[in-house]
């Protein structure tokens, strides 16, 4: 029978016995009063009189808050932040006899934060200065919960959603300015080429009125090559004028001849318009002499003088 005695207390030893994990801090207390903290490894507690009242995990953990607010502009806005934060292992008391909660303490003071600075900035200012409404949220929950044995690392406004009214807006307007700047570069484009077109137009222009000039130029040159050599054989000017125009006639009529595709009609175009054309030619050459002998022998009877103008 004495063997009995010697199982409970065995089995009453081993259940004193409690193992504590990596990164985990374990609260002992005695007849529901604090007695210690037992970090990682092997300990033990008087079994009946000692218990383990809980557990504190020390790693770093996330609580993501969702927050929704009003903007200056009066648009609502729902911010997602990320807290990330650590139990201090030296307030380990602090953490787990202070607060009851402390998720639901750190979404109070997430709360209290955003509202407090989004409703300050437009919603092109949210989307711009997020890092801002972070800064405040890590510096406000440090100086509230580390009196609770709570690090705050790191705070992240990892999305901002407003509206779908308003993000629709938001996209029909980056697309209209999208197209703006599309319209203007078109026109700018299309500027370019109304300018190239107009200076190379201009140039064509200048480049054909210097041929024409230079053609008509030629062909005086060659007209008073051709009176010169009519007047070496005894042809006066005037009848050498007429007889290069009637040359001049034949020419054109024989050209028109060979262009089948040709609209211009000269009128009139009979065998006996040459030697017509040449004798009023001649006609009216003389009769402009004679004209011009008779006003001179006028003048001279009246004492009218045609005197040259000073240069």
């Amino acid at each position: 029978m004495y063997y009995i005695p010697i199982a409970i207390a065995i089995i009453i030893f081993f259940t004193g016995i409690f193992t504590v994990k990596q990164q985990t801090a374990a609260i002992v207390e005695r007849f529901g009063k604090f007695l210690s903290i037992r970090n990682s490894g092997l300990h033990f507690k008087i079994p009946i009189f000692d218990r383990i009242a809980g557990r504190i995990n020390l790693k770093i953990q996330q609580l993501d808050v969702l927050v929704e607010t009003k903007t200056k502009d009066d648009v609502f806005v729902r911010l997602k932040i990320s807290v990330q934060f650590q139990v201090l292992k030296e307030k380990v008391y602090d953490a787990f006899y202070k607060l009851e909660n402390p998720h639901d303490q750190i979404t109070s003071y997430v709360f209290d934060v955003v509202r407090a600075e989004v409703p300050k900035m437009k919603l092109d200012d949210v989307f711009e200065r997020k890092d801002d409404v972070a800064i405040a949220v890590k510096q406000e929950l440090n100086e509230a919960m580390i009196n609770y044995g709570y690090d705050i690392i790191k705070t992240l406004v990892t999305d901002i959603d407003p509206d779908m009214q308003v993000k629709e807006a938001m996209n029909r307007i980056n697309a209209a300015e999208r197209e703006k700047v599309a319209a203007e570069y078109e026109a700018e484009a299309e500027r370019i080429k109304i300018v190239a077109k107009a200076r190379a137009e201009a140039e064509s222009k200048r480049l054909q009125g210097q041929g024409i000039a230079d053609q008509r130029r030629e062909i005086a040159r060659g007209l008073e090559e051709s009176v010169d050599v009519l007047n070496n054989v005894g042809i006066n000017s005037q009848e050498a004028s007429a007889l290069i125009v009637v040359t001049q006639h034949y020419d054109t009529l024989q050209s028109l001849g060979e262009e089948t595709n040709s609209n211009l009609i000269l009128l009139p175009n009979s065998p006996q318009t040459g030697s017509d054309m040449l004798n009023n030619m001649i006609a009216s050459f003389t009769a402009s002499n004679q004209i011009g002998e008779e006003m001179k022998k006028q003048n001279a009877k009246k004492g009218i003088v045609n005197k040259k103008p000073k240069e």
